[in-house]
């Protein structure tokens, strides 16, 4: 069966986790965060092996290689019964990442709606990307080329995920605002009362 699917999308330092935790302790919502599931990889499986043949050299992880990661974190949890797919919306940030990581995930989850957590002041995402570091004690992250590197792998890469899904499924909430308004924003939509515009990306 495919999975029924809200997607959180947006440049890092958007507040796609921040959101989806929130979304995940509500009933009926599994959130999966897909750097979760990187950090949590067990390495002695044969795709775990693959993904750290890649990433200790600093290589890009295929694509297939990674939504099969992600896979494996999903069926994990529905063997444990954390997610309950036949009553459960699963909330993913994170992934997919580009084009082909969506196409890739057709086959596995059925996208419903798209919220495109839109920040297009990019000094705020960097203000927040680099508080969030060195709250994190995550030093090089707080390095200003390597959050400036991010934000270009997302412009290039990333955003144009938008452009694969129909517009009347991507709604843009202003993640500018206060995270509890981007969240009542969210919930408004996902409930029907969206007075929000599918506004071209």
């Amino acid at each position: 069966m495919k999975y029924k699917t809200f997607i959180l999308f947006g440049a890092p330092g958007s507040g796609k986790g921040t959101q989806g935790k929130t979304l995940g302790s509500i009933p009926r919502f599994f959130h999966c965060p897909c750097g979760d599931v990187f950090r949590s990889i067990d390495t002695r499986t044969d795709v775990g092996k693959a993904f750290l043949e890649y990433s200790s050299k600093g290589q890009l992880v295929p694509d297939e290689i990674t939504v099969e990661l992600w896979k494996e974190a999903i069926d994990a949890a529905v063997d444990a019964h954390k997610f309950k797919p036949d009553i459960d919306t699963l909330v993913l940030d994170g992934i997919p990442r580009n084009v082909n990581q969506a196409k890739i995930m057709e086959q596995m989850i059925d996208v419903e709606k798209v919220f495109h957590l839109a920040c297009p002041n990019r000094e705020t995402l960097f203000v927040r990307l680099k508080k969030r570091a060195l709250k994190d004690n995550r030093l090089d992250d707080a390095n200003e080329q390597v959050i400036q590197k991010r934000l270009n792998i997302y412009e290039n890469e990333s955003r144009p995920v938008l452009t694969y899904y129909p517009k009347d499924r991507i709604t843009v909430v202003d993640a500018m605002q206060p995270p509890a308004k981007v969240l009542f924003d969210i919930l408004a939509s996902m409930n029907g009362v969206d007075g929000h515009r599918n506004e071209s990306v």
